[in-house]
């Protein structure tokens, strides 16, 4: 097996409703395990948050999510980005992806020609994540 990164992202109570948002965005296999599957929370009106989410998208993408249990501090927006890169090649899909997460959210710097040479752009998802993505310019011969 290798080893892997990926984000893991904290909601408040809404975990369910961006895993699955972003099951819409990436496709793939999503299994989502609440605190009441495990009686993991003392507080009955906490069973159905979610303890665990997990997206596996067809090609390797993953992504996690949890609900935060009432008793546990909370602070959303400035504690995570996401990043989004890859080849030229990608630029449909990787373009597909930036409508998607944009739409309802806040494009904080469009998908555009970077001094860098690549295409970049921010968004800021209509659940408050920030998304970065990156599509590497064309190659120059040396």
């Amino acid at each position: 097996m290798t080893s892997r990164l990926n984000p893991y992202i904290s909601f408040r109570d809404n975990a369910r409703d961006a895993i699955t948002f972003y099951e819409s965005v990436f496709g793939g296999e999503l299994n989502i395990s609440t605190f009441g599957d495990y009686q993991a929370s003392q507080d009955p009106a906490e069973a159905d948050k979610v303890m665990h989410g997990m997206l596996v998208s067809p090609n390797g993408l993953t992504l996690m999510a949890a609900d935060t249990p009432n008793g546990m501090e909370y602070n959303p927006g400035n504690n995570i980005s996401v990043s989004l890169s890859g080849e030229a090649s990608d630029e449909a899909e990787l373009r597909g992806y930036w409508d998607k997460l944009a739409d309802g959210g806040t494009v904080t710097m469009p998908l555009e020609s970077a001094p860098w040479g690549d295409t970049f752009g921010m968004c800021v998802d209509k659940f408050g994540i920030a998304w970065l993505v990156n599509i590497a310019g064309e190659q120059q011969a040396q």
